[in-house]
């Protein structure tokens, strides 16, 4: 009995340690993350957005290739995002925006519509706050991704810190099941702390709430100003498992500053 006790936390030890390194490896991927070629702009949620387009080359995250074809705001005023396969050139496009104005203390808070927690394996979804040209640092990431293993979490919550090691990051992972197509996620930033909660529907009612996390008393969060993020991408740039375009919706987008 001791011996097979010893086995599974050896296991389990083990899938923690590939895990640990797929996102790390993922962050030191993030290199050219930054806001690259964007030839053209959005208005989405009142906020005028950069759109990522890099044309014939691949960029991080993934390495992917990034195409404005994929994003587009309807008649409604949501925004679109999709991966979609080129027929002509057989490449898998990612998605991307970012805003043109930098944000600070406050809440973020995404209304979304689909199914983030059945995505593909590969694929990547991010709502978050970055800092181009210091990747590891200045970031408060939510991103609804299984890191290409099936048997991994698939909702993750990450700050990195301001400054110092980025191994220090603080992240928390969770298995998430929507009861439905209609879900919000917030995060408010202080000088202090980073503060995540989501919720079932478009509604921050506290009875619809799931997975509230903080960073610890004393973690090193941005004090900066930063663009906000919104993409959809492939993990490692590997196309979809099951080789189908994937589309998110989001309804909306809201500041409020503190």
């Amino acid at each position: 009995m001791k011996n097979m006790y010893f086995i599974a936390l050896i296991a389990m030890l083990t899938i923690s340690c590939k895990k640990d390194q797929a996102i790390a490896d993922n962050a030191a991927q993030q290199t050219d993350k930054k806001e690259v070629a964007a030839v053209s702009t959005i208005v989405f949620s009142g906020i005028t957005w950069n759109v990522k387009d890099v044309g014939n080359t691949t960029v991080g995250p993934g390495p992917n290739y990034w195409s404005g074809s994929g994003v587009w705001v309807d008649a409604q005023g949501f925004l679109h995002l999709k991966v979609k396969k080129d027929p002509a050139t057989g490449r898998w496009n990612c998605a991307e925006i970012y805003s043109q104005q930098n944000f600070g203390y406050g809440s973020y808070v995404w209304q979304i519509e689909g199914r983030p927690d059945q995505l593909d394996p590969n694929l990547v979804f991010g709502l978050f706050n970055y800092k181009a040209g210091d990747d590891g640092h200045h970031e408060v990431d939510i991103e609804f991704a299984r890191w290409g293993n099936s048997q991994w979490p698939n909702f993750n919550y990450t700050v990195y810190p301001a400054y110092g090691d980025t191994g220090t990051r603080d992240s928390k992972t969770y298995e998430l099941a929507l009861n439905g197509t209609y879900s919000t996620y917030k995060f408010t930033r202080t000088s202090q702390q980073v503060a995540y909660k989501s919720y079932h529907g478009h509604t921050q009612n506290e009875a619809n709430a799931f997975y509230a996390h903080q960073t610890p008393a004393g973690f090193p969060v941005s004090t900066e100003a930063l663009p906000v993020h919104m993409n959809l991408w492939l993990f490692s740039g590997h196309a979809p498992v099951n080789g189908q375009e994937v589309e998110m919706i989001i309804h909306s987008f809201k500041f409020t500053p503190q």
